[in-house]
């Protein structure tokens, strides 16, 4: 809702033209043939996200509302977060360094951790929930705990919609250095996630996270029987027999949401392990947050929406469609919790022919994170490939250029290694100049080998009609629609022309989704004013 007041105290009434704000609503005429998109403007500690929209708010368009008609949207203040700095105090009492790895717990006061996270070497920087309460810092038990302890335990207050950064102070213990945080093995974590109904997977649920639905009559997987009964929890079940695979993606937009969906079950037809999504809450619609635990109990796959808000000292994004494109690698070491060790990472349009546990078992060779090279086999598109030209034929010297559609990572070596520190700072210095970074983060990795090695994952792993033959199709173990600078055709269009199997998933993810707002409706209809069962306010 609007507030009443401002922070300054003064009456939003007062205002000039602020005399409706106070009524909780806006109302705004636009007459355009543009293509629009619609987002709320808040501040950075905020979480605001569209929560009832029956249009896309990503593509508004005047031709898919009506002309003289209403499109309406409700967003809600989802979650406050509280930032801070974590420094290392020196023998005088001064700070020395910032306390880079070094892994905290956030706990409502007397009571058991609830979310943990990681401090950045870049400022010492940290974020964590926030919501109105008073909580506790701890340092994490293992390594963190072992090396260091907290100079000062000053108790976190919320009790505002601004909250100022929290100071963290500690100190080395004896016989221990800063250093011990980055030897290998330092923070081992286990492959298997326990529920976070429990004390463990902790991050998802202060990220946003809503429910994750297991179990469900996706026949093909094998799931321990006594899983079905988690669903509904939030987090990720126990799987005693098989590894889960953590499956990362990101998607805006009502025609990306259903790619993605047809991504997943694409995945879900070839894998047999159990599965887990991550997907970032900021960019997706009310329409596939309600849908998608539907679609997780049929296909039995885990799922959690997960964030981190923009930190004030990173150079801003403003444009959405680059803002995401950062999201996909400058916050890999934050945004998942700390007891997922590896990611993959795919494309919503992508389709996937073959069984990602090949790709979960590959072996990085010591590298923090692996990326397929650009297809070379389509000599129509030769003219468009810059990355043999010019400034980057020279940056890159025998090196090869990844695309980003696709990718491994090696969580726990990521955090080892501070590569998220690397790749932030890297991002600040290149964003500086307006054109640089055309292909975000593409460009960003591939720029970064020098510091940041890259594995070059087999290239049959990607195949696009793009960059890559016709003769090396039949070898394709996922498919991308990545778009043709040539012909500019429309994905939908692609879809259908180049993948066989792609019609049977749309259709089948279709029917459902058909089925379930045919449900919705109707729950809608039997629960509405003087239902039975729910008192009329």
């Amino acid at each position: 809702r609007w507030p009443a007041r401002l922070a300054d105290g003064r009456l939003v009434a007062d205002l000039e033209g602020g005399g409706g704000l106070v009524e909780g609503s806006a109302e705004i005429s636009l007459a355009t043939k543009h293509t629009l998109t619609a987002a709320v403007h808040a501040l950075p500690t905020w979480l605001v996200t569209a929560h009832k929209a029956e249009y896309d708010m990503d593509n508004l368009r005047l031709v898919d509302v009506g002309d003289g008609k209403w499109c309406e949207a409700t967003y809600v203040l989802r979650q406050l977060y509280s930032e801070g700095q974590a420094f290392i105090l020196g023998d005088d009492g001064w700070p020395v360094a910032p306390a880079k790895n070094l892994q905290i717990e956030v706990a409502h006061k007397g009571e058991e951790a609830h979310s943990d996270t990681i401090v950045m070497g870049n400022l010492g920087y940290f974020q964590v929930h926030g919501n109105p309460g008073l909580y506790e810092v701890h340092l994490k038990p293992g390594s963190s705990n072992n090396t260091f302890e907290l100079a000062t335990r000053t108790d976190v207050e919320v009790s505002s919609y601004i909250t100022a950064p929290y100071q963290l102070r500690t100190r080395v213990r004896p016989g221990h250095s800063h250093k011990d945080l980055f030897e290998e093995g330092a923070s081992p974590v286990s492959a298997r996630r326990t529920s976070s109904s429990g004390s463990s997977g902790l991050l998802s649920r202060w990220l946003g996270s809503l429910g994750s639905i297991l179990g469900g009559a996706g026949e093909e997987v094998p799931a321990p029987a006594e899983h079905d009964k988690a669903a509904g929890s939030s987090g990720e079940g126990v799987y005693d027999e098989v590894e889960t695979i953590h499956i990362f993606s990101v998607a805006s937009g009502h025609l990306y949401e259903k790619l993605l969906s047809i991504m997943i079950l694409s995945v879900r037809n070839q894998t047999k392990n159990p599965l887990h999504f991550w997907f970032i809450d900021n960019f997706l619609s009310p329409k596939f947050k309600a849908f998608i635990p539907s679609l997780a109990t049929r296909y039995n796959f885990g799922f959690d929406f997960v964030t981190y808000k923009w930190p004030s000292w990173l150079n801003p994004q403003s444009e959405k469609q680059r803002l995401i494109w950062a999201y996909k690698v400058l916050f890999l070491d934050v945004l998942f919790p700390l007891d997922v060790p590896k990611v993959i990472f795919i494309d919503a349009d992508q389709v996937v022919r073959a069984d990602v546990r090949e790709l979960w078992d590959m072996d990085l060779q010591g590298k923090v994170y692996g990326f397929v090279p650009m297809g070379d086999t389509n000599p129509d598109v030769e003219g468009f490939r810059f990355w043999k030209q010019g400034y980057w034929k020279n940056h890159l010297g025998e090196l090869s250029y990844h695309i980003s559609a696709l990718y491994v990572v090696d969580l726990a070596e990521f955090r080892r290694t501070s590569t998220g520190d690397q790749l932030r700072g890297i991002y600040n210095q290149l964003s500086r100049d307006p054109n640089s970074l055309s292909n975000l983060e593409q460009d960003l990795i591939n720029f970064a080998q020098h510091q940041v090695p890259i594995f070059s994952l087999p290239t049959e792993w990607l195949w696009c009609e793009t960059w890559c033959s016709q003769a090396t199709k039949a070898a394709a173990k996922t498919i991308d629609l990545c778009q043709n600078p040539l012909t500019k055709e429309p994905k939908i269009v692609m879809a259908k022309r180049i993948i066989s199997e792609w019609q049977t998933y749309h259709d089948e993810v279709q029917r459902f989704q058909d089925g379930f707002e045919q449900e919705s409706v109707h729950l809608a209809g039997s629960e509405g004013p003087g239902s039975a069962g729910k008192p009329e306010l």
